[in-house]
């Protein structure tokens, strides 16, 4: 008799009960055999069946075979015959039983003699807090009012609105985004020099190829500065520069002394020094650009948060023919929306869409569903509740570690979604990071965005994805880290 092991109800045909399941186990066709006149019993066959299919490799170690009641049922048995079986084979080593769980196959053709199942490793610490830097309050997140927007669009929507998107972005969004950057940034931004795109780095990358074609092939980069937007410069092909930040931003001087005839800076609140570039800088990089016939590109990723007062108006503005300008909602909204927009010269438009013909626009009817968002003022309404906030939430963090940890400093302009904290000459941060993790505190080292490591410990404490309760105990263990013997500078030995 052939038995296929599964699922309750089946008809039995002949001498084939034909079953079906999803689980391995339970969908492996079984060769019984015969009665042989009565000189093998029932069990005995079962386990020879089962026993052949866990040598053939047909059931796999660590499947659910069936229950015995179920079993029995599909073979008009005794449940005693399948019992029988079951136990002879979990004497012998094929199969395992605990009380509460289904009896499993616990040998494969690999493993001889019979193997314990093998035991997970141990798992990781979970986070319980985040001072990472890099997210916006995820737990804030406008759910109610997007799905609004999305909603509105996808019942509004044209019918070729939903053909082929245009590369460039939808015009409705291009056009929003323009009043936006306008009314808000100070920009000089206009439907036809704007682009949609998946974030800032995935505008840098489009920003890269066009001055690649164009002719530009080194491009500066603040020092320290976020490495993702070096990656973006390198896959686009072009040589990368780093220029050392001080307290006014990016050293101009420092860069005229580059090859480089373009610059990416993040002239509102640089990442991750928390600097701003300093008014007199700003008007000698615009000078710089003019005088190398090259481009700055300003990325303006959080520059909505400025806590002391309005934010500064984007550079852009100063100078749209020798200025791009990058900007996202991951910062404000979410990265998992991934809507960016990039403000070109009017001069290099033809040039960057040309660079990026595969380029992909992100889905449209999330397009007009920022573009709805904004229009109907649910952006600017969420940017106010989260700037007092995130304004709370900076001082609370800055006033517990004041308390909690002494001798750090605390560095960077009221803006932003992270602080840096400064620490004693000889400070472990990259063994505070890991005994942090270990507590399931999450961390990150200034060195991280370091070319090499520096000789003056910090760590960049982001606030924007931890709630205000969890600051205290997040500082707490923060503390802990830094007195950890992780932590602890190693010993010198002494000959």
């Amino acid at each position: 008799m052939s038995l296929t092991l599964g699922g309750f109800g089946s008809a039995v045909r002949s001498n084939l009960v034909a079953v079906s399941q999803t689980n391995l186990a339970w969908a492996t066709l079984l060769d019984v055999g015969p009665p042989d006149g009565g000189r093998r019993r029932l069990h005995d066959r079962l386990a020879h069946a089962l026993r052949t299919a866990i040598r053939d490799g047909r059931l796999a170690e660590g499947a659910a075979v069936p229950p015995s009641r179920a079993l029995a049922e599909e073979l008009r048995c005794s449940r005693w015959v399948v019992t029988e079986a079951y136990g002879q084979l979990i004497a012998e080593g094929y199969l395992s039983a605990r009380v509460g769980s289904a009896t499993r196959v616990s040998w494969s053709p690999d493993t001889a003699p019979p193997r314990p199942r093998a035991q997970r490793a141990p798992a990781r610490p979970p986070i319980r807090y985040d001072l990472a830097p890099g997210l916006p309050d995820l737990r804030a997140f406008p759910r109610r009012r997007w799905a609004d927007a999305v909603r509105a669009v996808t019942g509004s929507a044209v019918h070729y609105d939903l053909g082929l998107p245009d590369p460039a972005g939808h015009a409705v969004l291009r056009t929003t985004v323009a009043q936006y950057l306008r009314r808000s940034r100070g920009a000089d931004a206009h439907t036809a020099t704007v682009s949609v795109c998946a974030g800032v780095t995935d505008g840098l990358v489009r920003t890269c190829r066009a001055l690649r074609a164009d002719g530009i092939a080194d491009l500066a980069v603040e020092h320290p500065g976020w490495g993702r937007l070096r990656d973006a410069a390198t896959s686009a092909g072009l040589r990368v520069h780093p220029v050392p930040v001080d307290h006014d931003g990016l050293h101009v001087d420092d860069l005229a002394r580059t090859p480089a005839r373009a610059v990416v800076v993040g002239a509102a609140h640089q990442f991750p020094t928390g600097t701003v570039l300093s008014p007199a800088r700003r008007a000698r990089l615009v000078r710089w650009a003019r005088e190398v016939d090259g481009f700055v590109i300003e990325d303006d990723y959080d520059a909505e948060f400025r806590y002391d007062h309005h934010p500064v108006a984007v550079m852009q503005g100063m100078d749209p023919s020798r200025v791009f300008l990058l900007g996202s909602v991951s910062k404000t909204l979410s990265p998992a929306l991934g809507l960016g927009w990039l403000v070109a010269p009017a001069a290099m438009t033809p040039v960057l869409r040309a660079a990026n013909l595969v380029a992909a626009a992100p889905p449209v009817l999330d397009q007009l569903a920022l573009a709805t968002f904004i229009d109907r003022g649910w952006y600017d309404a969420h940017l106010r509740a989260a700037r007092r906030r995130f304004r709370s939430r900076r001082d609370l963090l800055v006033r517990t570690l004041g308390a909690q940890v002494p001798e750090g400093r605390v560095a960077g302009t009221a803006a932003g979604l992270h602080i840096l904290l400064h620490l004693p000459d000889g400070a472990d941060t990259r063994g505070a990071v890991r005994a942090a993790a270990a507590a399931g505190l999450h961390l990150a080292d200034l060195d991280d965005y370091r070319a090499h490591r520096s000789a003056e410990p910090a760590l960049v404490l982001g606030y924007g994805n931890i709630s205000d309760t969890e600051i205290p105990p997040a500082v707490a263990l923060l503390r802990e880290a830094l007195r950890s013997p992780m932590a602890s500078p190693p010993t010198r030995k002494h000959s």
